[in-house]
């Protein structure tokens, strides 16, 4: 093996959990000078997160050792929904909607990748002229067998839930897409691991050389259990204001900071090594680490200097012994139509005006103690707004404030 091709591959390998095979992928590296390297995004969702950025760092990656990138936006893909991961039927999309998310995800993903070394490509383009003939030549190349073998699939079969004819069309189609593509390489999350493989198989069905799969972790969200997620609320989105990501960032665990030191930055694995045992050896306060995470994550996402006065706000915010109020406070004024039957809870108000994905978030956040009122913990989900006042609401740690007019 080439010197050059073991660097690409260390390179390659960091922050990822599987490469198949990594033999195949340094043949394909000596033989080519650039590889086709194919990453399917299905628009299904206005916003992008770090969850996000695992996969599309990885991209760069490959783009920083002369590969280029076929970013694949699943607009024919995304109107049947991924199934993956799924107890249940997901809900259509209409073609709108997947037009509209695509767009916004363009816009996103190149605070990351380098344009000059992505396409951009759409599955409409060659799934969308299929005829009658090639779709049934597609199904004829998968056993209904060999589907059910899919985690989730098996799972719903078994206990008895509805799996649509349409959603076992979906491994197929992404499959196919690497087909039409002729791509070296697809990159995914591990609960894409079926689909790649499929995309693999089915190239080698078609005559075509077989695509080496690289599956990345699924990162977990700032609750430290579960992957996250919008839908969760455990999520950073990488638009997000600076003081907002800074803040998320900072309530994650001491223990979950160093997933997100390995797979979200590109400080090297020996110096993070050095940090986690001055952290266990108590030589630095993991604050101190957990601010070098966060600056390291932003810098990649907003330029330096405002994340600096970022942070340097939430500090001043956030100073127990001196709390200041943020500049400028969003202010929301509710009118008397929220009066009408009996004092709102503020639950209800906080997922009316935004400032909540949902209720259950809200009267989530209030029983933990993530609520505070006027500087006060309030963790009596009952609460409710009266008229005639004025109420500052800061939400925990991560210094987001509103102000409610009553």
């Amino acid at each position: 093996m080439l010197d050059s091709t073991k660097l690409q591959l260390e390179k390659i390998r960091r922050g990822t959990v599987e490469v198949i095979s990594e033999a195949e992928l340094a043949s394909k590296i000596e033989k080519k000078k650039s590889l086709k390297i194919k990453a399917g995004f299905d628009p299904t969702a206005p916003d992008l997160h770090l969850g996000h950025l695992v996969l599309l760092r990885k991209l760069r990656h490959f783009q920083e050792l002369g590969h280029t990138v076929y970013f694949l936006l699943g607009d024919f893909t995304g109107m049947i929904g991924d199934p993956s991961g799924k107890s249940e039927t997901r809900k259509r999309l209409t073609k709108e909607e997947v037009a509209g998310y695509a767009k916004t995800y363009q816009e996103q993903v190149f605070k990351i990748l380098d344009p000059k070394a992505t396409q951009v490509v759409f599955n409409s383009e060659w799934c969308l002229p299929m005829k009658v003939e090639d779709v049934l030549g597609l199904t004829a190349k998968y056993s209904v067998a060999r589907l059910l073998e899919r985690d989730d699939f098996s799972k719903r079969y078994k206990s008895g839930n509805s799996i649509s004819l349409l959603e076992f069309m979906y491994p197929l189609f992404q499959g196919y897409d690497s087909v039409v593509m002729e791509s070296d390489v697809e990159i995914g999350g591990t609960d894409q691991k079926f689909n790649l493989l499929v995309g693999r198989e089915l190239q080698r069905d078609y005559g075509k050389e077989a695509q080496c799969v690289v599956t990345l972790p699924l990162l977990v969200g700032l609750d430290g259990e579960k992957k996250m997620s919008k839908s969760l609320g455990n999520y950073v989105g990488i638009t997000e204001a600076p003081i907002d990501m800074y803040g998320k960032l900072m309530s994650v665990s001491d223990t979950l900071m160093w997933s997100y030191f390995e797979i979200l930055t590109d400080i090297p694995l020996p110096e993070i090594e050095s940090y986690k045992k001055s952290v266990a050896n108590q030589e630095i306060h993991p604050k101190e680490m957990k601010t070098k995470m966060a600056r390291a994550i932003m810098d990649q996402l907003h330029p330096a200097s405002s994340n600096e006065e970022a942070i340097e706000e939430w500090n001043r915010i956030h100073n127990t012994k001196a709390r200041a109020l943020p500049d400028e406070i969003p202010t929301h004024s509710i009118g008397s139509e929220f009066f009408q039957d009996k004092p709102p809870l503020l639950a209800s108000v906080l997922n009316q005006i935004g400032f909540t994905s949902s209720a259950s978030e809200g009267r989530r956040l209030i029983k933990n103690g993530g609520i505070y009122v006027n500087e006060e913990k309030i963790q009596d989900e009952s609460y409710s707004l009266s008229q005639g006042n004025e109420y500052i609401i800061r939400q925990g740690k991560k210094g987001k404030f509103i102000k409610i007019v009553t």
